[in-house]
Formats: structure tokens, C-alpha cells, sequence
């Protein structure tokens, strides 16, 4: 579960795609090589290298590096739709079906919001490679939780 409780401008204040990859230095997310390419209300988009850091012993990319790009487009979507500094966004939900693979050095995910509660999120994120060829289809549930503060225990 993917944890995020940033204090981020709103997106009324035009959370930039700069600073949304800048909040990811030291995680997983760099880790990984994943950059955060388009950022609007309901849509985000990413890109993930297919490399040493993200294949499986046969050289494929590895599914574990597909759940993790899903999760992390997802949850980053999320972050742009609420007030960061009442909200978490918690991802408590992903599944995935991998129909594909690629030998390209690159692929690119696309999180669409297919739900968006009070509290709680829907997004379906499909992974495809620079061809337009449909690797992954993820869907990805995030709980919003409000921050508890002094005044709200």
C-alpha cells in the first residue's frame, strides 16, 4: 500500500509536473526511473524504462514494475484531486491483467479516473508500449482519509 501525505498545492494552483517528480526523489518512484509526464484533473500520464531495474530473470518486464507504475500514476492522480493538506490518499485496491509484453526500452501508463467519492477513488490505468501496444490494463482503488489533527480527535 502506497502511502502519500504530501502537502502539495492544489490543483487549482497548477500542481506542475516538475514538482510532482521532484516530490518522488529517494522512493521507489526514482528508483525505478519513473517520470510523471502530464498531470490534469483525472488524467495522469508516465513513463518507466525497461532495464536491469525493472525486467525479470527472462528479461521480460517484470509485473511486479508494472503493478508499481500503475499504483504510482493512480495514487499521483489522486493527490491532484484533493486538498493535500486535510487528505492522505491511501491505495488499498489494484489488480492487473497483463495481455503483452514489449521489447522496447519503454513504456507508458495512462490513469484515467473512473470514480471519484468523498472518499474514495477508482482509476483504470492501461500500460502500453511506445507502439501503442496494450500491455497491462490496472485498475486501482484509493481511499482519502482525512489528516487527524488535535482539533479533529
Amino acid at each position: 500500500m502506497l502511502v502519500l501525505p504530501f502537502n502539495l498545492l492544489i490543483m487549482s494552483q497548477l500542481l506542475t509536473v516538475e514538482e510532482l517528480n521532484s516530490m518522488c526523489k529517494h522512493t521507489m518512484i526514482e528508483h525505478l526511473g519513473i517520470k510523471y509526464t502530464e498531470l490534469s484533473s483525472g488524467r495522469v500520464i508516465a513513463t518507466m524504462p525497461v532495464d536491469e531495474r525493472t525486467i525479470q530473470p527472462m528479461k521480460r518486464l517484470h509485473g511486479g514494475a508494472i503493478m508499481t507504475l500503475a499504483e504510482s500514476v493512480g495514487s499521483a492522480g489522486s493527490l491532484a484531486l484533493v486538498d493535500r493538506t486535510r487528505y492522505y490518499v491511501l491505495g488499498v485496491e489494484i489488480s492487473g491483467s497483463h495481455v503483452g509484453t514489449t521489447l522496447e526500452k519503454m513504456v507508458i501508463a495512462e490513469a484515467n479516473i473512473v470514480h471519484q467519492g468523498a472518499s474514495s477513488h477508482v482509476w483504470e490505468i492501461h500500460v502500453k508500449d511506445k507502439n501503442d501496444i496494450l500491455i497491462s490494463v490496472c485498475r486501482l482503488t484509493n481511499r482519502i482519509i482525512p489528516i487527524k489533527t488535535k482539533d479533529t480527535e
